[in-house]
């Protein structure tokens, strides 16, 4: 009796030691090391998984600057100290990189573009607006100024002026790509802050049916065209288009004959500056009258 309890005992006994040491082997054999540096880089990254860097989370981004596949620099969320600690900790040099902010390709706000309607009822988004025929705007391409974009942004970069326009606070923007996702009327994009020169305008109307619903609007005049190097900027459909591979040709000079200041040279960083030419489209001069729109 007592033996036939150990036979069974004994081959499982047996049958785990021979599986204990299959899987001891294994491991030796299949073993992926992992730089313990990774641990570290990423225990000095800020840990926003926000993305701006390219990867997908900090874990991620903190394999290639240990594997030399990027650079300390590349983080837009790191502080330069943040920055310098994670370069002295591996012994390289962080890059000077062009920090990369978010502009908004419109100008047109309360002041400048006509509304076609007033919304009332509980949406108050720009996306749920965007669904009811586009949204309140004459202008079908200019920006809703509800704020989606500055719900989106997690690093408080994105304010809503007294113009119902976003203004992007670069100092804070991190290039994470969230207000670019969030915005209905695709009006954000990342550049990097040494590019100057910017058209705030999306309309491809032509000439006075522009600027009838937009004093801001682009009407494909051409003007910024001659007063550029060749090539840097070209008017396709009705829209003045910047060549950036031709950054370092860009001067102001192309925005000095703008009939509406759709197209603009920044000087600072913020993107509006406080305009003095009033907010008024010439040759506009029937009254508007908005109709409300109700909706649930």
């Amino acid at each position: 009796m007592g033996e036939d309890f150990l036979i069974p005992l004994a081959i499982l006994v047996g049958l785990g030691l021979l599986f204990g040491l299959i899987l001891a082997i294994a491991y030796k054999q299949f073993k992926v090391f992992e730089d313990p540096r990774i641990d570290v880089v990423e225990g000095l990254l800020p840990n926003a998984n926000c993305g701006a860097c390219g990867v997908p989370g900090c874990r991620a981004f903190a394999e290639e600057v240990v594997s030399g596949e990027s650079n300390p620099a590349k983080c837009t969320v790191s502080s330069e100290e943040g920055i310098t600690n994670i370069a002295n900790f591996l012994g390289v040099e962080a890059s000077q990189e062009d920090k990369i902010v978010v502009r908004l390709l419109c100008a047109g706000g309360i002041k400048e573009a006509h509304n076609l309607a007033s919304y009332k009822g509980g949406m108050s988004t720009c996306r749920g607006e965007a669904v009811v025929v586009g949204g309140s705007k004459d202008c079908s391409w200019g920006c809703l100024g509800l704020g989606d974009c500055a719900k989106a942004c997690d690093f408080d970069a994105i304010t809503m002026s007294d113009d119902a326009l976003p203004v992007v606070d670069t100092e804070k923007c991190t290039a994470c790509n969230d207000c670019v996702i969030e915005c209905p009327k695709n009006l954000f994009k990342l550049m990097p802050i040494t590019q100057k020169l910017l058209v705030q305008c999306r309309s491809l109307l032509e000439g006075d049916l522009a600027e009838s619903k937009c004093s801001v609007a682009c009407t494909g005049c051409s003007r910024c065209v001659a007063d550029s190097a060749p090539d840097v900027i070209e008017i396709r459909e009705n829209l003045a288009i910047v060549n950036y591979e031709l950054n370092d040709l860009t001067t102001s000079a192309a925005v000095k004959r703008c009939p509406t200041d759709a197209i603009v040279w920044l000087e600072g960083d913020s993107q509006f500056e406080e305009k003095t030419k009033p907010n008024l489209p010439l040759g506009r001069v029937e009254e508007v009258i908005e109709k409300e729109v109700y909706y649930q």
